[in-house]
């Protein structure tokens, strides 16, 4: 099969492009601990957005009783990555889902990589614009050990927390540099309260209108 689409598959994928062009696409890339969670839930409030996490759907997908489930829980069962036409085919059938009530999408922690978001143009449409949540490593460090005070959460100590910065770093990095190469990253300083964060947010979304 290799990179080449069946005629079928084309057709599917012309069908989303068609439904979803004129729908604003916004990722939001953003470290663990950045607030980036807390920012979505804001944005959603505020501007009538979708929020859609390739986490979150995952999980709905494997509790469901979909086709895709069996296989999904197989590949999560092995600690395998779910492969990346999977995670493009749900996030495109949630957006076409809700393409008609919604004002936009928030693509929350994607792409991770550089080959993610040119796949996602290919598959499903542009992003409007990349928000970078960015807050200091410190930061982000200190907020997750004080959220594992009470999440009971195994990966909210310093070691295992530090450890997921540099796998967020490295990886982060490459997609930012793409994408500032078009003019659509819009950085915030997320080191302040949430609604300082919320405010420079909100001045980038509002130049959108």
């Amino acid at each position: 099969m290799g990179c080449c689409f069946s005629e079928e598959s084309t057709k599917v994928v012309n069908t989303a492009k068609e439904k979803l062009k004129n729908t604003r696409i916004i990722f939001v890339v953003g470290g663990p601990g950045s607030g980036k969670g807390t920012q979505c839930e804001k944005i959603v409030e505020k501007y009538g957005y979708t929020h859609l996490s390739t986490g979150d759907l995952l999980r709905e997908e494997v509790s469901s009783g979909s086709d895709r489930r069996k296989k999904l829980s197989e590949i999560m069962e092995k600690g395998q990555l779910v492969p990346l036409d999977t995670v493009l085919d749900m996030l495109r059938d949630a957006m076409i889902a809700k393409v008609e009530k919604s004002k936009g999408f928030l693509i929350d922690g994607y792409p991770r990589e550089v080959k993610q978001g040119e796949e996602f143009e290919k598959k499903i449409g542009s992003p409007t614009l990349l928000l970078y949540i960015d807050a200091g490593s410190e930061t982000m460090v200190q907020r997750l050990l004080k959220r594992g005070e009470t999440s009971g959460r195994v990966d909210d100590n310093e070691e295992t927390i530090k450890k997921r910065l540099d796998t967020y770093y490295s990886a982060t990095e490459p997609v930012i540099k793409f994408y500032e190469g078009r003019g659509i990253v819009r950085k915030i300083n997320a080191e302040g309260s949430v609604e300082s964060v919320f405010e420079q947010v909100c001045t980038h979304l509002d130049a959108l209108k």
